[in-house]
């Protein structure tokens, strides 16, 4: 796990830009850092990294990474680099390191684009070829690791891992994307990155699943490598499905325990940490350390699960309670490595696990991104899954089942309903919870329907995979990097794994759901290893807490902080934000809103005062 950044321009990078850009990528890289400077055919290239040792610690493995003709930096992990080290050697490669960041390189100079197809892993690359002079640009599957792009005013095309590393390379800082923040605000984090926005009109998001060759300084035309796709195969038992899912899962973490350092897990009290955990420790025999957020609150406290799996396990964990003081400069601390606020309080979550895992001197944690998307873990997914059974023997029986199990715990008014998606397919309020009187608040109204991509295949897939590319997991994605990277962390998503991923899109809808029971193929993955009790819990749970944990909104300095005059009140009411900060909040997505709002005031103030 690493920073990279680069620049192709008629003009050289001057010193001072680049030593800046080198000392914002040191989070993400402090082991190491290095540059390398190219006449190409499109002006003067330069290309920026700073190192995260994981694999192979001796300094050969340092990047940029030159030989014979080529230049990389990279950013990320591929887990199958011995498979293909292997394969290489076969073509009559040779080698001079032990880590993974050679067998990209040479991967790229054997198979050329292709190489992306081999890789299982996570990364953003950029590749120079001296001879033809042409620089490739590339990131992951699922866009586990970030790049952004932007333009510096002087003719030249900047990217970075980061985006306060593209305005130190620019020497300016990007205009705040206003229709961006209101999208926020109103819609929540589902719709912020479904288009690849960012919260700035001048930045782009390179997609995931895509490359794209350059030789001069122009906007780049990425193309897609990969799509997941629903394929079901009718003829797959129930039988089929759980083995072939139980296979996959224990092969996509034991590529993850791959390293040469310890490595954590950041476990809370829901099934997908915990069938980690599992999985590392009885099949694997990995050591492993666990990391546990504690809340107080009862509607989140996990404490209970947590215990029966480190008793079940015999594991250490570290406990982390949650700080009440200080919130809102913890906070502003959060947004300025962000560059914008953080989609959802989660992650305010995910920084204070990463700074506990940091502290503990460990460089790799492990978690549950995107079990939900894959396995049908939300909700919703409950209903659109009986919608598309609605024509199957049995159907009344799998509403009752609902009715014993997830429907107990649904709060959301617009899935209470367990035929809301065969009454009304297109319906979904549920997604966009409260944006009519969210926008109310606005000094400007903000009406924008929620629009879903028609991906070909039943209801639930269709809803699955627009969470997996535009909705959810690109959002967590972006914040579970620089929660981690903030500490120096690498964050590896066992479940964002080609292989699982593709098998499970074969499985028949019906065998998604059994024994009245969403997710069952990843609760029956880790049968035997977690505890039945975590396993069998019908309610959904996961690291969560409200905002008025965290802060009392009643204390006269924080009202002055939050209400002190600023851009924010260009955009929101500022009446209607203290009437909010006068009343109780009940409602998460209440919560939720608030928390949106706090977050919005410290990064517009941020964003004012910020030099790059």
């Amino acid at each position: 796990m690493c920073g990279i950044a680069g620049r192709l321009a008629a003009t050289p990078l001057s010193p001072e830009r680049e030593g800046r850009a080198l000392a914002l990528m040191a989070n993400r890289g402090p082991d190491g850092r290095g540059a390398f400077h190219a006449a190409a055919p499109g002006g003067n290239l330069t290309l920026l990294h700073t190192r995260l040792s994981i694999v192979d610690l001796d300094a050969r493995s340092d990047q940029p990474f030159t030989k014979d003709g080529l230049t990389l930096v990279y950013n990320g992990e591929i887990y199958n680099y011995p498979e293909l080290r292997a394969e290489l050697r076969a073509a009559g490669r040779s080698f001079r390191t032990e880590g993974d960041t050679e067998v990209v390189l040479e991967a790229f100079r054997v198979w050329g684009p292709d190489a992306l197809d081999r890789f299982e892993g996570m990364f953003a690359l950029a590749l120079f070829d001296a001879q033809s002079g042409r620089l490739t640009l590339a990131r992951d599957r699922f866009g586990e690791k970030p790049l952004y792009w932007m333009r510096d005013g002087e003719g030249g095309f900047l990217f970075a891992s980061e985006i306060k590393v593209l305005a130190a390379l620019a020497g300016r800082k990007p205009s705040v994307d206003r229709d961006q923040l209101r999208r926020y605000l109103v819609n929540g984090y589902k719709a912020l990155l479904s288009e690849r926005r960012t919260f700035y009109t001048d930045v782009a998001d390179f997609p995931a699943a895509s490359l794209a060759i350059l030789d001069r300084p122009e906007d780049p035309a990425p193309r897609r490598y990969w799509m997941l796709e629903a394929r079901p195969d009718e003829g797959m038992t129930a039988e089929q499905a759980l083995e072939g899912a139980r296979e996959r899962v224990h092969r996509a973490i034991a590529r993850r325990l791959r390293a040469d350092v310890p490595i954590a897990v950041r476990l809370s009290g829901g099934i997908d940490s915990n069938v980690i955990a599992g999985v590392a420790r009885t099949v694997h025999d990995h050591p492993i350390t666990c990391f546990s957020i504690v809340e107080d609150d009862p509607r989140y406290d996990e404490t209970a699960a947590i215990r029966a799996t480190l008793a079940r396990l015999d594991l250490p964990n570290v406990r982390i309670p949650i700080p009440r003081g200080n919130f809102l400069e913890r906070l502003d601390d959060l947004i300025g490595y962000f560059d914008g606020p953080p989609l959802t309080i989660s992650y305010y979550l995910h920084w204070l696990v990463s700074e506990a895992i940091h502290e503990a001197g460990f460089k790799v944690a492990l978690g549950g991104t995107g079990a939900d998307e894959l396995f049908t873990g939300y909700y919703d997914h409950y209903l659109f899954w009986l919608a598309s059974m609605k024509d199957a023997p049995g159907f009344e029986d799998r509403v009752a089942g609902w009715r014993e199990t997830y429907g107990r715990f649904v709060r959301n008014p617009e899935l209470q309903n367990p035929h809301a998606f065969i009454e009304a397919p297109d319906r979904r309020e549920h997604i966009f919870l409260g944006r009519e009187r969210f926008s109310t608040f606005l000094t400007e109204p903000f009406d924008e329907p929620h629009r879903e991509v028609p991906y070909p295949g039943s209801p639930i897939r269709r809803r699955m995979l627009n969470e997996i590319f535009h909705e959810t997991v690109p959002v967590m994605l972006h914040d579970d990097d620089l929660a981690s990277m903030r500490w120096s962390v690498e964050n590896r998503a066992p479940y964002l794994d080609r292989d699982l991923a593709e098998f499970l899109f074969t499985v028949p809808d019906r065998h998604l759901i059994q024994k009245h029971l969403p997710k069952i193929l990843l609760r029956e993955a880790g049968r035997g290893l977690v505890d039945d009790s975590i396993l069998d819990n019908p309610r959904k749970q996961g690291i969560n807490a409200p905002v008025t944990s965290f802060v009392d909104f009643t204390r006269p300095d924080v009202r002055e902080r939050l209400l002190e005059e600023g851009p924010l009140f260009d955009i929101v009411n500022r009446d209607r934000f203290a009437e909010l900060l006068d009343h109780e909040v009940t409602l998460n997505s209440d919560s939720k809103f608030l928390f949106s709002l706090v977050a919005a005031k410290l990064f517009l103030d941020r964003h004012a005062a910020w030099t790059p």
